[in-house]
């Protein structure tokens, strides 16, 4: 991967390689979960420390078989081993599932696919009536062998009873001298164990990622692979290849999301927003019938029913708008709770503010809650009235429907009910010129 950072660290739809194998082989609801690491593992491990995990070090790389050596003495022998991949992430659950069931407690199963370029892959040799009688890797392959589409992807499930003795026949003669995992196939042929081969029909399932150009290759399948389970569960999407959602995205019905949105974290659309094109939403819950325009960017924020955000709009974390609320363009809004039916519409920042209900906030308003050490709060009641241009130093009350004219500085509290007005005396010089410049 030319990176510090292990393979399996490497980012994929917002998360680690290694925790989407994770979290489809946690779907199967096994009794327990081996990971053998190597290179990186300290990392590795650190990583996934709040995962209920078994973890076996591979201290030497000796190939997939030694590999599996190190985490059979841990499985109990009544169980079935589903093997799989830390760099093959986009295998899905119902795969696995057939894969394992294709084993039971009786049988070797492998995961196999049809490749147009079977270079570098292990062959599946067939006998003549379809059965598996090997997989011979590409370095040990006949010109012949070579010439097989149907490849190995590494995926298989055994019953450990079988799996075990297998392992300890191993034997490195070959051209990398490792233990191929591989090998195990010829040992169930000769034992007359039935070995199942469980094709899936596409290679990008089944791709594994081995540096940049593949881990890019990835990730737009995996995003092309979201935009279709979401618009197969109602939502518009204007363009399905200009989403990229970095973690978990939920939409309710009548959900429509325009063209280079970007989701990150959690995020939870209610029934009928809208997205307009260029937002970054992360962390966020959106309820119903919410508009958030074109170019705007919300994180870690709470936002009502019938609401409307942006355009040019920034929620940073701990906003929180009521419904009927808007925040319009230039706004940036931090830390604040937003009352029923108020609004910032245009060019204002308020931070650490509680805004009541049905309060007008024009344009040009900022609040000033930091004193160079700590930051203050300012309170907005019900009604109130900021005209333009105005700065509230916090920290400072403005009581239920007070008015504060346009261009003042409020340091006090604003009384209810009361126009509050901080200006300067506004003077005229009867003999001021405007500057000209000298002539040469």
């Amino acid at each position: 991967m030319r990176s510090k950072l292990p393979k399996v660290l490497q980012s994929l739809a917002g998360r680690p390689l290694l925790a989407h194998v994770l979290d489809t082989a946690k779907a199967l609801k096994p009794e327990q979960i081996v990971v053998v690491y190597g290179y990186g593992g300290k990392q590795v491990r650190e990583y996934f420390a709040d995962r209920e995990l078994n973890w076996v070090e591979q201290a030497q790389q000796l190939g997939t078989g030694h590999a599996v050596q190190q985490a059979i003495p841990s499985v109990d022998a009544n169980h079935t081993v589903v093997i799989m991949s830390g760099d093959v992430p986009l295998v899905r659950l119902e795969t696995v599932r057939n894969l394992a069931s294709a084993a039971g407690d009786q049988n070797l199963a492998l995961l196999t696919v049809d490749a147009e370029d079977a270079a570098g892959y292990g062959r599946i040799v067939r006998g003549g009536a379809g059965e598996v009688l090997a997989i011979v890797e590409e370095p040990d392959a006949t010109v012949d062998q070579r010439k097989i589409k149907e490849i190995n992807t590494g995926l298989l499930a055994c019953p450990a009873r079988l799996l075990g003795p297998w392992l300890d026949a191993l034997k490195a003669k070959n051209v990398q001298g490792e233990y191929y995992l591989t090998d195990i196939v010829s040992s169930a042929v000769a034992a007359g164990v039935g070995v199942n081969a469980v094709s899936v029909k596409s290679e990008t399932e089944v791709m594994g990622i081995n540096d940049k150009l593949q881990l890019a290759q990835a990730e737009r399948a995996c995003q092309a692979r979201i935009a279709d389970e979401l618009m197969l569960s109602g939502v518009t999407l204007a363009d399905p290849q200009r989403i990229d959602v970095r973690g978990q995205l939920k939409c309710d019905s009548d959900v429509f999301i325009d063209a280079n949105v970007w989701f990150e974290g959690t995020v939870k659309l209610g029934r009928g927003v809208i997205v307009g094109p260029n937002c970054v939403i992360r962390d966020t819950t959106v309820a119903a019938s919410t508009t958030i325009h074109a170019n705007s960017l919300l994180d870690s924020a709470s936002v009502g029913k019938n609401c409307s955000v942006g355009p040019y709009a920034r929620l940073r974390p701990g906003t929180e708008m009521a419904e009927q609320s808007r925040v319009g363009n230039f706004v940036e809004v931090k830390k604040s709770t937003i009352g029923k039916g108020s609004k910032i519409n245009h060019l204002s920042y308020i931070g650490d503010t509680d805004i009541g209900a049905d309060v007008n906030v024009g344009a040009g308003t900022i609040t000033c809650n930091y004193d160079g050490v700590n930051k203050q709060r300012t309170v907005i009641g019900d009604n109130a009235f900021i005209g333009s241009g105005v700065e509230l130093v916090a920290p400072v009350e403005i009581g239920a429907g007070a008015t504060i004219g346009a261009g003042s500085t409020i340091s006090k509290d604003a009384p209810a009910n009361k126009l509050t007005i901080e200006r300067a005396q506004q003077a005229t010089a009867p003999s001021w010129q405007r500057p000209t410049k000298k002539k040469d």
